[in-house]
């Protein structure tokens, strides 16, 4: 059996699931990790930002199955990577929760960080300057997607 992939979830994957915009990929990746067929990476970053969301999104992150999520504690090198992208230009000290998410997700070694952040996170340049920082630090190159390419479809498989 093929190891499950261990995706880092941003807090915009909760609230794509009730947004009619994103509902429909961000429910199938939540679906797959509820079936046991991913791990769910979440970081005491996400859990701050889900205290300050709707209770039907907190609600929606806390009725995930304990074995199918790996919570991620703040750590100093992740706290070093971020600042690193910072001081790199990648983003600004104003949206330093989202360089902690790609450092946390960076350390954690997921296959993937997945997210709905199309400004600061899912776009191609911000995705080669992360990589080049991660890089320069030694550590390894992060895939970056939104929930629609994270998940196949059930009926490719």
């Amino acid at each position: 059996m093929a190891r499950k992939l261990r995706v880092y979830l941003d807090t915009s994957v909760f609230g794509g699931c009730f947004d009619p915009e994103f509902k429909a990929e961000s429910v199938r990746l939540v679906r797959a990790i509820r079936e046991g067929r991913m791990i769910g990476l979440i970081s005491d970053v996400v859990a701050g930002e889900l205290l300050g969301a709707p209770e039907r999104i907190r609600g929606l992150a806390e009725s995930l199955p304990a074995d199918g999520i790996e919570r991620l504690e703040i750590v100093p090198a992740a706290l070093e990577l971020r600042d690193a992208y910072v001081e790199a230009g990648v983003l600004g000290r104003k949206w330093i929760d989202d360089a902690t998410h790609v450092a946390l997700a960076t350390l954690a070694r997921a296959d993937a960080i997945v997210s709905w952040n199309f400004k600061h996170i899912v776009r191609l340049d911000k995705i080669k300057a992360y990589n080049q920082v991660n890089l320069r630090m030694g550590y390894g190159i992060l895939t970056i997607l939104s929930p629609k390419e994270a998940v196949p479809d059930e009926e490719e498989n």
